[in-house]
């Protein structure tokens, strides 16, 4: 029913696969995501599991997350919290119980698509050229500083002013960004581990939410009707 799972980016790698062809991967610590509290339909007009990740010192836990952490149960206090939305509810038996553990292998398993959210390295203020690769002026007839101008950022009296949204110069990088279409190459539970190939957001220790897109089981097509199709025959008068 849960099909996500929190963690935190880890080392850049390659490995090997059958074909002895080479593929980028990138490491990835997930779990064990200790369940906080259920968002249900009834009373949070929606279906969540919030999950906990990691561990810090209480003395840097304000006091109201404090009493709401012993509140579920909890003996330790989580460094990330983050929710997982539920689309279908079908067994509400199965739900897990706050501080209940959920492992990495409960999720995940090789050969599974995920999708990997995180936040982008930030890059500072970045200008027209860096952040949205403009061209830049010409370098000849005087123009020897303008190479990396924006150029002409207004019209004239209509509309006499500059649109919201114009690509300038500003802060880049800093933004949640989705990787959708990576398949997991092997899973290890002992260290809590996910190998994905492929690259994802995010700087060393950045928080991830890795979710489940497809299984890796490939389904078997179905069998091809033996049966001919049936035949209209012509009506003769």
């Amino acid at each position: 029913m849960i099909q996500a799972l929190i963690g935190t980016k880890g080392k850049q790698t390659q490995v090997f696969d059958e074909k002895r062809m080479r593929l980028p991967t990138t490491v990835i610590h997930v779990g064990p995501c200790t369940v906080v509290s259920i968002k249900r339909q009834d009373s949070d007009k929606y279906w969540a599991v919030q999950l906990g990740l990691g561990v810090q010192k209480e003395k840097n836990v304000a006091k109201p997350e404090r009493g709401y952490f012993k509140k579920t149960g909890l003996t330790t206090m989580p460094r990330f919290l983050r929710e997982i939305r539920l689309s279908q509810i079908t067994d509400l038996e199965n739900l897990p119980k706050p501080g209940e553990a959920l492992a990495i292998d409960q999720i995940f398993s090789s050969g599974d698509m995920v999708s990997v959210t995180g936040t982008s390295k930030g890059k500072g203020f970045a200008g027209g050229v860096k952040r949205h690769h403009f061209a830049g002026g010409p370098a000849t007839h005087g123009q020897s500083d303008r190479e990396r101008a924006p150029g002409s950022i207004g019209s004239t009296t209509t509309p006499g002013r500059v649109y919201k949204g114009k690509r300038m110069a500003g802060r880049m990088g800093g933004n949640t960004v989705t990787v959708k279409g990576l398949r997991v190459v092997k899973v290890d539970p002992t260290l809590h581990q996910l190998v994905i190939a492929g690259l994802i957001p995010g700087s060393t220790g950045g928080l991830l939410i890795v979710r489940r897109t497809a299984s890796g089981e490939k389904t078997a097509a179905p069998a091809p009707s033996k049966q001919p199709p049936e035949l209209v025959k012509e009506q003769t008068s």
